[in-house]
């Protein structure tokens, strides 16, 4: 008899964009709820987006930017960060290093110049800790431009600062003043 062919692996891209875009953006597109912190039943997304959680699994691990966090007991899942949907994340104040980054590209600049940088659709500003990060960030657009962040001066303007599971700095605000072209 012959052997059965295995189930070729997820495309790793294709499904990560589909994911930040379902828990990110549009859960309700495919009949899912989350709950006020973000996170959805696991079984219910595998249902969701025929996935199996070995897929999902793969998925999460090789996301290069680990936008996704399971729970503590690996039965739900969320974005760590960028929802345009209703929710609270529940991290915690920190102290950021005094310099963060940000990644946009040129056509963005005038507008950042003039009102600083703001979460448009978003909850918060997300801030890289490296300019290699924030590089790669803004690469996703076009050729990219990198801001550097005084941190520490938002800091002593009384903007508050977390940081997401995976390691992106979120503000609610940055003023033009506080940023300067790497």
């Amino acid at each position: 008899m012959a052997a059965r062919p295995e189930r070729p692996g997820p495309d790793v891209v294709r499904v990560s964009k589909r994911l930040s875009h379902v828990l990110r953006h549009r859960p309700d597109a495919v009949g899912l709820t989350p709950d006020d912190a973000g996170w959805v039943p696991v079984d219910d997304l595998l249902t969701a987006l025929r996935l199996t959680r070995a897929e999902l699994d793969e998925v999460v691990a090789r996301n290069d930017k680990q936008r996704f966090a399971f729970d503590d007991t690996g039965t739900r899942i969320r974005a760590s960060q960028g929802h345009s949907i209703p929710v609270h994340l529940g991290y915690v104040a920190a102290v950021p290093p005094d310099e963060l980054f940000h990644g946009t590209v040129e056509r963005f600049l005038a507008a950042i110049r003039a009102q600083g940088l703001r979460p448009g659709n978003r909850h918060a500003v997300h801030l890289s800790p490296d300019v290699d990060t924030a590089r790669a960030v803004g690469a996703r657009r076009g050729r990219p431009v990198v801001l550097r962040v005084d941190a520490a001066a938002v800091v002593r303007d009384g903007a508050v600062f977390t940081r997401s599971a995976n390691g992106v700095w979120l503000v609610d605000a940055v003023p033009p003043r506080h940023l300067t072209e790497v």
